[in-house]
């Protein structure tokens, strides 16, 4: 009996030992504001699932690892890796498979964009946070989503050199869209086009690197105010800047370059002084508010600007 007794003794020590150190875990979570509220997730989580290509690209500068991503026909070259079995795959970017994320058990998820809509379900399987940067403020948004990256898995202080980095980068693209003129910037698809100005989806051409719009009076929406070759003769922007939403898909089909071999389009001063930049169309379309990204296109657009000195 007494044996008993003690054996019983030990389970409640266990028991009690054990609810001490979940309330230690506990004590340790840090609460993430977001996109969609507040989430409180765990100090440096070891398995992260990740529904958002700017996030990645984020993640993978700083170097955590992580162990569930979107499939993708193709990821940006410099993503490569995620394409390999190394990594779960756990949906498309649209439409998470909840059965594969369950069974990854994992310690946080984080969607953005084109996932944000499924965070109620995915918040019901781990601590999930929505790290969506704002249509109309990429730089503040990527920077805040940074942040809060160092915040969780302990990158405080690279995310502040790389933000430092960032937006003395930004300043730097500034001082040369100063006097370079005004700009328009398309998106072809499927044999159509659509523009995009000041506070659009793609609006950081004017609102964070500084372009003078050659229409400030674009329709804002996600797709864009649809448009012709006439328009683009009639606004006859001094540069034009084109996303290829195809070619940022691997989907087949006219090129944008095709599509603007035409004689209206080569009537613009853009076309007249070789200045249309045909821009890193996954950078724009696909990546968004992920450092590699920004920087490569900050890179394209500056090397663009010192060849028209």
């Amino acid at each position: 009996m007494l044996n008993i007794g003690k054996h019983v003794a030990r389970l409640c020590g266990a028991a009690v030992m054990a609810l001490s150190l979940a309330t230690v875990a506990s004590a340790d979570d840090i609460t993430i504001k977001h996109a969609q509220g507040e989430t409180a997730i765990p100090a440096a989580p070891q398995k992260v699932i990740v529904l958002d290509l700017a996030t990645l690209d984020n993640l993978d500068r700083f170097g955590v690892k992580v162990s569930g991503v979107p499939k993708l026909a193709a990821f940006p070259d410099y993503l490569q890796k995620y394409q390999s079995d190394d990594y779960a795959k756990v949906g498309t970017l649209f439409e998470p498979d909840y059965e594969a994320i369950n069974a990854a058990e994992p310690d946080l998820i984080i969607v953005g964009g084109r996932s944000a809509a499924k965070y109620p379900e995915l918040a019901k399987i781990a601590p999930t946070i929505d790290l969506t940067v704002p249509a109309n403020d990429l730089i503040g948004g990527t920077v805040a989503n940074v942040e809060k990256i160092g915040q969780i898995f302990g990158k405080e202080t690279e995310a502040k050199a790389e933000i430092e980095k960032l937006m003395a980068d930004v300043d730097a693209l500034k001082a040369k869209t100063a006097d370079k003129g005004t700009g328009l910037l398309i998106l072809t698809t499927g044999g159509k086009m659509s523009a995009y100005g000041p506070g659009s989806r793609f609006g950081s051409l004017h609102d964070a690197y500084g372009m003078q719009p050659a229409d400030p009076n674009l329709k804002i929406g996600l797709h864009g105010q649809p448009i012709s070759p006439e328009f683009i003769a009639k606004t006859n922007p001094d540069w034009l800047f084109v996303i290829d939403r195809d070619a940022a898909i691997g989907r087949d089909g006219n090129s944008a370059k095709q599509l603007l071999d035409n004689d209206l389009v080569k009537q613009t001063n853009a076309a007249k002084n070789d200045q249309i930049v045909y821009l890193k169309a996954q950078n724009w379309y696909l990546v968004g508010g992920g450092l590699t990204a920004l920087h490569g296109t900050i890179d394209q657009l500056s090397e663009a600007f010192d060849k028209a000195r």
